[in-house]
């Protein structure tokens, strides 16, 4: 999410003439009842979609062959609204005063765009305008792919993706939303071939508005001919293409009129407002007919932002800003104990701890090291809460700002294998250490692969699970720029909550030339730790992560040329 407020002040005049333009088009072509451009200059003569299919869709039916599918009919639940979709990118690509002037002008979008008469798609394009204009391409296109899969996937109907996974071919048709947003969930977790829908225009890598009808519907058509091929040819040569149309009620003109004409589909099924009302969300982890589940996602967003639940979050936020500060504050003046726990009950953190920390020494003196998983930034200060007492926590790129908030004593690593195991074992040998060996965060019910680094100190491993649960925002970003603010973040949610697990303990590995032993005893903490949380076990690392998220393998240039530096408790 962007910080800098002065470009988001002057980014927000866009949208507005943007919007300011396209309502006057809309009134004046209501006024000369003119339709519009919906279909291409060059197939005005396209035919109508051939009448849907009278018996219902068996998926046998599906096998090998071609599927054209509406996505807001069919891979959508009928509940969805699309100001939700838009109002994450607006909030998540171009921050809260875009996503307040979406919620400020969605009510009027409503009154002068109805539903009735193509107003519903015009009203989408307004919010599409309202959202995008004026926002660089790049940061919308990272959030389309690390952001709205996400918000997708809890939207998406099983039934849809099962007939999506029944086919050979598939192409998904966006009638609402433009394909920037919904391509990356629609190729990586439900499979489909190729995404077409509204598209956008850009001047310079700024969003400069959403392509006309007839110039979307040019583009779809080279995305099909360039999927399709040979059946596109043998459609043309015999009037009717080989591809089956799987559309929703009263849906017709525009690009997914020419998409579902007789030039593309042979037969079409259609799925009513009664069909839908019995429809399934799919299950939790998307796996529903083989969809990829969803392992790592972005964004601060932590609930879909219908209009009432954003305008909730917009009341909230300043007594957010405030409670979080307080928070912050009193972990700081009371970071060790059960008076941690008792403070935040009172501003309405809830933890829970299971077990105890162990009080033997850890092997060959020194100090006890303990190894959980990573939810938050707040992972080892919370461990240093539940033991009661100050531990030592490394970290690969924590920011500065993390760093001087910080209550316990932090060290930076150099991502040099044996520089950093001669600085965690000197730390080791003066306190407790606390390591998280997934290196990155994860907000899902899965585990990352563990590096086996801690496991060849030498020490006894004390495993510790930990589990951390938000309900309006998420407390960690791939983002570099933001991610000084994850604590914040987290400490805004109205009831944050923290689950802390000690495991028995688990013995060093011994010393190995191949590191095959310190390999497995990672492993072994790693499914213990998984078996106590119920979560998922991956051998996905932070380098995937980041690859998925951000494009990049999320090293910080100034953290790998550093040495471990190990700063003093205030």
């Amino acid at each position: 999410m962007p910080t800098n407020l002065s470009s988001s002040y002057s980014s927000l005049f866009e949208p507005l003439l943007a919007l300011s333009s396209l309502l006057l088009r809309r009134l004046s072509a209501a006024v000369r009842h003119h339709r519009g451009r919906n279909t291409p200059p060059a197939s005005s003569d396209v035919p109508p979609p051939p009448p849907p299919s009278s018996s219902p869709l068996e998926l046998d039916r599906l096998y090998g062959r071609t599927v054209v599918v509406d996505v807001d009919a069919w891979l959508l639940l009928p509940a969805v609204d699309a100001f939700t979709f838009f109002m994450v990118v607006a909030v998540e690509a171009g921050g809260f005063l875009r996503g307040l002037l979406l919620l400020l002008v969605y009510p009027l979008l409503c009154l002068l765009l109805g539903d009735g008469d193509g107003g519903g798609g015009a009203r989408a394009r307004a919010m599409a305008t309202v959202a995008l204009v004026g926002l660089e391409e790049r940061e919308v296109a990272r959030v389309g792919r690390a952001v709205m899969p996400r918000f997708l996937m809890a939207a998406a109907a099983a039934e849809g993706a099962e007939a999506v996974r029944a086919a050979r071919r598939s192409v998904a048709v966006s009638a609402t939303l433009p394909r920037v947003m919904v391509e990356a969930f629609l190729r990586e977790h439900v499979g489909v071939d190729a995404v077409v829908g509204p598209e956008l225009r850009s001047v310079a890598g700024v969003v400069a508005g959403i392509m006309d009808d007839a110039d979307a519907a040019r583009v779809a058509a080279r995305r099909l001919r360039a999927l399709l091929g040979d059946e596109m040819d043998q459609g043309e040569a015999d009037g009717a293409g080989a591809a089956v149309g799987l559309v929703g009620e009263g849906r017709s003109g525009g690009t997914v009129h020419y998409l579902f004409s007789r030039y593309y589909c042979k037969e079409t099924f259609t799925a009513t407002e009664a069909d839908k009302r019995r429809w399934r969300p799919l299950p939790p982890g998307g796996e529903c007919g083989g969809v990829k589940p969803l392992v790592f996602h972005d964004g601060r967003l932590a609930f879909p932002p219908t209009p009432s639940a954003a305008l909730a979050m917009y009341a909230y936020l300043p007594f957010g800003v405030a409670l979080a500060v307080s928070r912050i504050i009193a972990l700081s003046l009371l970071p060790y104990g059960r008076a941690t726990f008792l403070v935040g009950a009172l501003t309405g953190v809830h933890y829970r701890l299971v077990g105890a920390g162990h009080d033997a020494a850890g092997g060959g003196g020194g100090g006890r090291l303990y190894v959980c998983n990573h939810r938050t930034l707040l992972d080892p200060i919370v461990v240093a809460a539940a033991l009661g007492k100050p531990v030592t926590a490394v970290t690969y790129s924590l920011s500065r700002v993390s760093e001087m908030i910080a209550p316990i004593r932090t060290a930076r690593l150099t991502r040099d294998r044996e520089e950093d195991r001669r600085s965690m074992a000197a730390l080791l040998a003066h306190g407790d250490l606390v390591v998280c060996p997934e290196g990155t965060t994860c907000r899902e019910g899965y585990l990352l692969r563990f590096s086996p680094l801690f496991a060849e100190l030498g020490a006894d491993v004390n495993p510790v699970a930990l589990d951390a649960r938000v309900d309006m925002f998420h407390g960690t970003s791939t983002t570099p720029a933001a991610k000084w603010m994850d604590p914040f973040y987290f400490m805004m949610n109205p009831k944050p909550s923290y689950r802390v697990e000690f495991l028995p303990r688990a013995a060093p590995a011994p010393a190995a030339e191949d590191g095959g032993d310190s390999i497995r005893v990672a492993n072994r903490v790693q499914r213990q730790i998984g078996e106590a949380l119920g979560f998922e076990l991956t051998g996905m690392t932070r380098k995937d992560k980041y690859m998925m998220l951000a494009g990049n393998e999320g090293v910080v240039a100034a953290a790998a040329a550093a040495a471990a530096t190990i700063k003093a408790s205030r």
